[in-house]
């Protein structure tokens, strides 16, 4: 084999066969030479990797949301919103404050239904509960003071029966009202007139019973 009259060697030919019939230094325009087709291959098989391992993971990614969007084992396209609990609603405070004694507080329910009839603070109609009868409604004083609210007997009706809580709430708040009026609201007062009578109260203070004012 001669190139340019010259003695070739084999690989020498066919470096030259090769360059020539791609457009390498033979050919005189710079083309692919035999020694960048490896490299050239690499980078071809690395990009058609990378982008089938993109398509696999992506096809991966929507596999795993189906999946744990799975209910019981209930297919995807099946599953529908769940609604959000509601919101437990804060518990209402208690209705009167907690050092009524418990057989006050028994009366709870009953304490608001009396006071709101009569327009008073439920607090107001069960310390006067309190003190006048511990909540027993069968208590009756010396006196004959008698029920919840240690209503005298005059005033009640006739055939009234004055142990009956809701007959002795009505009358012994009945008379809590009148003294709060007549005391132009005044709470200390108006208590006082409920031990001594709304008569007694308005005397002043200084004529008030020891009772009174203890109470």
């Amino acid at each position: 084999m001669f190139y340019n009259n010259l003695p070739m060697r084999e690989e020498d030919y066919f470096d030259y066969y090769w360059e020539d019939e791609f457009g390498g230094p033979a050919g005189g325009d710079g083309g692919i030479s035999l020694y960048t087709l490896p490299p050239l291959a690499a980078v071809v098989i690395s990009l058609l990797m990378g982008y089938f391992m993109i398509r696999f993971a992506q096809r991966q990614l929507i596999d795993f949301d189906a999946s744990a969007l799975a209910v019981a084992g209930a297919p995807a396209a099946e599953i529908q919103a769940q609604p959000a609990a509601p919101l437990e609603p804060p518990s209402a405070p208690p209705a009167i404050a907690a050092f009524f004694s418990p057989s006050v507080r028994y009366w709870e329910d009953r304490i608001v239904e009396w006071a709101a009839e009569w327009d008073v603070d439920p607090n107001l109609a069960a310390t006067v509960m309190q003190i006048e009868s511990c909540g027993h409604p069968d208590v009756v004083s010396s006196a004959g003071a008698t029920g919840l609210f240690q209503v005298m007997p005059y005033h009640f009706a006739a055939g009234e029966r004055a142990t009956d809580p809701d007959t002795n709430a009505y009358r012994g708040l009945s008379y809590l009202t009148r003294s709060l009026e007549a005391h132009d609201g005044d709470v200390y007062k108006a208590l006082a007139g409920y031990n001594a009578g709304i008569g007694g109260s308005q005397r002043g203070e200084a004529n008030w019973p020891a009772e009174t004012k203890r109470y």
